[in-house]
């Protein structure tokens, strides 16, 4: 299964076992099987980028993986790596940054592999020196649009300790806060945040 986010939307793609019974009771959910034609992708990325109609639409078909193809071949496929930060008090880093709060993150450099990306990106972003890399959590993806072009931005996260406490966080990435939180004192006050990032901390609560 591969989900996206476009315009905070989840676009689920699965193969046919994959569609559970509870999507097809639910009044919310869209759920259409692919027949191999790409214009038909191209419908549902105009239904999603332009309105929140649905919680959700998932898209199904025998060929997972040649679905996942077609799809991708519409977009501009960009890569990233990021990190969720602890503390030696078990808090985590998060940011704020253009009006949500995030987790650092950032381009894939050519030549780098994703996790000394995340590595690179979360000090750069936050200010920490010591950093110590742990395990691959997740990958998520969402879209976007830059200078009239769809890009597809799949991101490889990472889990990080650190003993450092003091955090500066980097102004030229738009980036207002840095901050050590309580991961379920932070999510029970409903903060605005990305779903893929929501995704991501899941893994944690």
């Amino acid at each position: 299964m591969y989900k996206v986010f476009i315009n905070e939307t989840p676009l689920i793609f699965t193969n046919t076992e994959g569609v559970l019974p509870e999507w097809k009771n639910a009044d919310n959910i869209l759920i259409v099987k692919y027949l191999g034609k790409k214009k038909f992708l191209h419908n549902y990325i105009d239904l999603l980028e332009k309105s929140n109609k649905y919680h959700q639409v998932v898209i199904f078909s025998i060929d997972l993986e040649a679905l996942w193809s077609d799809f991708s071949s519409i977009f501009k496929v960009i890569e990233a790596a990021g990190g969720v930060v602890f503390n030696e008090k078990k808090e985590v880093l998060v940011i704020f940054r253009r009006d949500f709060w995030d987790l650092p993150k950032g381009k894939i450099d050519k030549g780098e592999s994703p996790k000394q990306a995340a590595v690179r990106e979360v000090k750069e972003e936050t200010g920490l020196e010591n950093v110590i890399l742990g395990a691959h959590i997740i990958d998520t993806y969402h879209t976007y649009e830059l200078k009239d072009k769809r890009i597809l931005k799949k991101t490889y996260w990472f889990e990080m300790k650190t003993t450092d406490m003091q955090l500066i966080p980097q102004q030229e990435e738009d980036i207002e806060q840095a901050e050590w939180v309580v991961l379920r004192n932070f999510l029970s006050s409903k903060p605005v945040i990305y779903g893929n990032i929501l995704i991501v901390l899941d893994a944690f609560v």
